[in-house]
Parts: structure tokens; sequence; C-alpha cells
């Protein structure tokens, strides 16, 4: 009978591993040998040979545990992502709770805010034309020559300061008596005889208000409405300029407003942009808890059965005295695929129930269900 390849208990070295990722964990430098022991006896080892050696066991524990920071990690990337876009990507987010934060949405809505023009990350500019009498019509890109400024996309136009002069810069004085109405107010209060004479009455600002409202009602209904109409880059005014004066404006870039990695979140390599580059990194296994342990232990046994599979495999018959024996390679192969894919399905069924979204949801629930039974308890009846 043959001797069996796996020998019993070894002694892990650092270095041992194919890529070393946790050699330096002293727990996983105890738990490694531990775990070769198990699976070869859950194998069948030593009833029948297992044509492994401890060098394959190693192998399967770190990809056991990799495997294990992988799925969870994915998990993580894909539930917190929208909070961790814009980010530094210089430390890592391994085994650290993410905090959720309304950055995301702000920076949608300082989008909206450019658009509306209250606010946003598109920077405004200032720049101005000169109007002449009687031209209504002006090209912003013939006349506008801040080339610099403007961009190889030109400009576009966002607030025009062209209008009537403000009614209070047309309102007389307040304060003088010269006025019909005002002397009169004087009179009325007997302070008309007085020396020296009464220079001014204060009036109430409801006053005022009614003054400036009729002198803008006036120009709405006897004058031409000061407005103007841009149409691509078409400047028309209104109404027809009757004397030359410079015409000031508000314009943004096109190439700003189109751009899509002009704020600090976005054209650095340094900044968390999507999935590939979020810092997540493979997980301490002294830090995993002992649930995440026992699913290593049985993923990185799955790993074994399928590496003895494909050793198993490679022989499929083996001649014996008197006849021949059938290895069990391709078996070994389908129930290790089987079981890694039920693993890594209950895994990630486990992680979508403590996902953001299940654990809020669950939450209201638990509310609800707490209020319903708080509202079926008697209430006291006091008399008075």
């Amino acid at each position: 009978m043959a001797e069996p390849i796996w020998a019993g208990s070894s002694s892990f070295a650092s270095g041992q591993t194919p890529f070393g990722f946790y050699d330096t964990d002293s727990e996983f430098v105890s738990s490694i040998d531990n775990f070769s022991n198990w699976a070869a006896k859950r194998l069948g080892f030593p009833i029948v040979s297992v044509e492994l050696a401890s060098g394959s066991f190693y192998a399967c524990f770190e990809e056991a545990v990799t495997e294990y920071s992988a799925q969870v990690n994915q998990f993580n990337i894909t539930d917190n992502l929208l909070h961790l876009q814009g980010q530094s990507t210089g430390s890592s987010l391994t085994h650290q709770n993410i905090t959720p934060s309304m950055g995301r949405s702000i920076r949608l809505a300082e989008e909206y805010g450019t658009a509306a023009d209250v606010g946003g990350t598109v920077p405004f500019y200032t720049g101005s034309i000169d109007i002449t009498s009687g031209s209504q019509i002006y090209d912003i890109d013939e006349l506008f020559t801040n080339v610099s400024a403007s961009g190889a996309d030109g400009i576009e136009i966002r607030r025009v300061y062209h209008g009537q002069t403000p009614a209070i810069r047309r309102f007389f004085d307040p304060y003088a008596t010269t006025g019909y109405g005002t002397q009169n107010l004087v009179e009325g209060f007997g302070f008309g005889s007085y020396s020296p004479a009464v220079t001014f009455t204060l009036m109430p600002i409801f006053e005022d208000l009614l003054r400036v409202q009729a002198i803008e009602l006036n120009d709405e209904i006897r004058k031409s409405a000061y407005s103007f109409q841009v149409m691509g880059s078409k400047l028309r005014i209104f109404p027809n300029p009757t004397e030359d004066f410079n015409l000031w404006f508000d314009y943004v870039k096109k190439s700003d407003v189109n751009s899509s990695t002009r704020t600090q979140y976005s054209g650095s390599l340094n900044t968390i942009s999507d999935f590939s580059n979020v810092p997540y990194d493979n997980m301490k296994y002294s830090q995993i808890n002992d649930v995440g342990k026992q699913w290593i232990r049985k993923f990185g046994l799955a790993l074994a059965r399928e590496s003895l599979g494909s050793v198993r495999g490679k022989y499929g018959n083996i001649p014996i005295p008197n006849g021949e024996t059938t290895l069990d390679g391709d078996a070994l192969r389908n129930e290790a695929v089987a079981e890694k894919e039920a693993l890594k399905a209950e895994l990630r069924e486990m992680l979508e129930k403590t996902s953001q979204r299940n654990l809020l949801e669950a939450d209201r629930d638990g509310a609800q269900m707490l209020q319903e039974k708080l509202g079926k308890v008697p209430l006291p009846i006091y008399v008075g």
C-alpha cells in the first residue's frame, strides 16, 4: 500500500504561502497548521491517502482568507461607494466604519445651483459690450474680445444688467416740504407758521413704498419695458437704445459647464472614482471574528478537495494486482465546485442582510411593531 503524501502535522514558517499576505500575522501562523491537520482528516487521512503536501494546504488556507476578505470588501465597496466617491485614496478603509454623508447629494445639488445661477462650482465672469444708439441686436462672439477668458467653446450669458433706472433714484426727497401733498400735511399738523420754518416731515414707511410702486407701475404701463433676449450668440435688447452706453453681463465658459472633472472631487488620481480604486485591502486574519474564520475553514477545505481532485484526476485508473482501481478525481472536483458556490452564496446573502438599506428597513419595521405593541397597553383612568 502506498504511503500517504500528507505525513501529518508540520511546522509553518514565513514564506511558505504563495503570496505571504498574512505570514506576519501571529494568529494566522498559529492557525494554518491546525487547518492543515483538520482538512487532511476531513479528506480521509490517515484511513486513505491524501496526495497533497503541506504547501498545498497552506496555499488553500491563504486563498480562503483572501476570498473571504474579497467578498466582504466587495460588499462594503458597493454599499458605501456613494459616500466614498471623491475621498482620498491615501489610507486603507479595511475594518473601518464608514459614516454616511450628504457629500454626494450636495455635489449633485451644486450642479443644479449652477444651472439656476444660485451657486454651484462653475466660476462666473463679467464682460461688457458697447451699445450704440439705434441698434438692438449684437453678436456676443464677435464683440466680446476677451479670448483667453472665453475659452475655445465660447461663453454662455447668464445675466444681463439692463433695466429701467431704479424707482428709488427718481424718488423725490421724502424729507422735503416743497411737494404739494407734503406741504398740506405740514399745514394740517399746524406746523406751517412755525419759526424757524419746518424743513422736513417724517413719513411712515408705507408712504415711501406706495410712491415707489406708483413710479414702477407708471413705467410698466406708459413706457417701453427694459428687457433682453438671448438667442445663441445673439443678444437683443429692448427698448431700442436712444443713446450710447456700456452694457455689462455675467457669463460662464462653456468649457467649464461641460467639464466633468472641474471640481476638487474630480480629475485627480488620488481620489476615489469608482469600484476599482476604493482602498480596501486584505483583512488582517486576527481581526476576523469566529464566524468569518469558520467560513474560511470550510472554504479552505473545499479548495483542498478541489486540489486533491485535480491530482487524482490526472490518473483516472491505476493498475493493481489482478485488476485496476478508479480514482474519484472528477467527483471530488464537482463536490468542491458546488461547495464553494454554496459558501459564496451563503456569505453574500448574509452580507446583503446587513446592507444599509436592509438595516434601515428592519429598524423601521421594528419601530412600527413596537408602536403597535405599546398601543395595546391599557391607558390608566384618572378619577378626579
